[in-house]
């Protein structure tokens, strides 16, 4: 089911998108349930015995699960259509958001909800950021020097992408999360907040309804997706502070705030650009301030075939760092941060648009780790689930 949106800066569309951006989520929904249960077949009755047979042993590893299945008729029909539907994803809002450029244009200049935008046109944008068509997205994050097109795209085709499971506004994870984090530590009350890669804001504002006195700050090294992030928030009368910047190196003073958040961002970084990043949360966090991110569960908690199953993305829909992400282990990375290994936690919380806030509050009341692993999480998981981990600074 394609989601429309609810927020007035989206792009229209018209029946005929609307019934195609609907038919996109079906196909989609088709690959990512029935195609992937038969790719899961081929990889038991097929795949794995014929490894086992070559080497002695069941495929122990994401990549060796990949290396078994390449050229599995199975594999070689979920991947082609899932690479075909990625594309037709994008191409099924394109014609809208183009149609609908300058009226977003005019939208924007003038919105006069509260918040800022903060634009540097000094900023050289990461090439992982403008060169490379990530999630097979003609023309990525980057659409001229502030267009709000590749925000508008970015926007409508997640509504799209997503088949009803991210909420009507698209924001679901980060409701879940920033409510989870409410629940779980009642008595931390963050006066200013940092969203790292917000892209358009989706999960940025959901924390400044959980936390409405505190400062809500949002960086990414995007330009046009923070001019269509910042019109957004204002035309719903959230206030929020969107800079462009980028995450490894933060303009910030240290100790100056008191939660660092990311969702679904690490995962787009170079081992060494997430690195940096680690170190800028702890240097900005104040002694008390906690770093939390929503991503991907890393590859240790998985097993063979459920950590190629995340994996793919990196081989095939233009996600370079993705598997590299997901084979570090995320309390080694705080570590090396700074963060005391006795400060990290690691947690599974339901999405409260699916479940309900009860699920969230339940999720929260004590240690949660043991719920994590590839039952509870990742897209073969039962539900939908978010993971995520953090730490708090001394």
């Amino acid at each position: 089911m394609t989601v429309e949106l609810q927020h007035p800066m989206k792009p229209q569309s018209t029946p005929d998108e609307s019934a195609r951006g609907r038919f996109v989520s079906g196909i989609r929904s088709l690959i990512l349930n029935d195609l992937a249960a038969d790719l899961g077949e081929a990889y038991r009755n097929r795949a794995a015995p014929a490894f086992r047979k070559a080497h002695g042993r069941d495929p122990e590893t994401s990549r060796e699960a990949h290396e078994a299945l390449r050229g599995d008729p199975a594999f070689n029909i979920y991947s082609a259509m899932r690479v075909q539907a990625q594309k037709m994803v994008w191409a099924s809002v394109s014609d809208s958001v183009e149609r609908e450029a300058e009226r977003l244009a005019q939208e924007a200049a003038k919105a006069d909800g509260p918040g800022s935008l903060t634009l540097d046109p000094a900023l050289d944008v990461p090439r992982n950021v403008h060169a490379i068509d990530v999630h097979l997205m003609p023309g990525s994050y980057v659409r001229g020097a502030d267009s709000l097109e590749a925000g508008a795209v970015y926007d409508r085709g997640l509504a799209v992408f997503s088949m009803g499971l991210m909420g009507a506004n698209l924001d679901d994870i980060g409701l879940s999360m920033s409510q989870y984090v409410k629940q779980r530590f009642p008595d931390f009350a963050p006066r200013r907040i940092l969203d790292t890669g917000c892209t358009v804001g989706h999960n940025t504002l959901p924390w400044k309804q959980a936390y409405p006195d505190a400062e809500v700050i949002a960086i990414d090294a995007a330009p046009g997706p923070l001019a269509y992030a910042s019109a957004r928030a204002k035309m719903q009368g959230q206030e929020v502070h969107f800079r462009q910047m980028c995450a490894d190196d933060l303009a910030f003073e240290d100790e100056s705030f008191d939660v660092v958040w990311s969702s679904m961002f690490l995962h787009e970084l170079s081992k060494k650009q997430r690195a940096k990043c680690f170190e800028e949360a702890y240097r900005v966090l104040r002694p008390g301030g906690l770093m939390v991110h929503m991503e991907l569960p890393p590859n240790e908690q998985m097993g063979a075939f459920e950590g190629f199953y995340l994996d793919w993305d990196s081989y095939y829909n233009n996600e370079p760092y993705y598997k590299g992400f997901r084979d570090e282990i995320p309390r080694d990375l705080c570590a090396r941060a700074g963060f005391g290994e006795e400060d990290f936690f690691e947690f599974v919380v339901p999405s409260i648009g699916i479940y309900g806030e009860q699920a969230v509050r339940d999720a929260a009341k004590g240690d949660r780790a043991e719920g994590v692993g590839q039952q509870t999480t990742g897209r073969l998981a039962e539900g939908v689930m978010w993971y995520g981990f953090g730490a708090f600074r001394k």
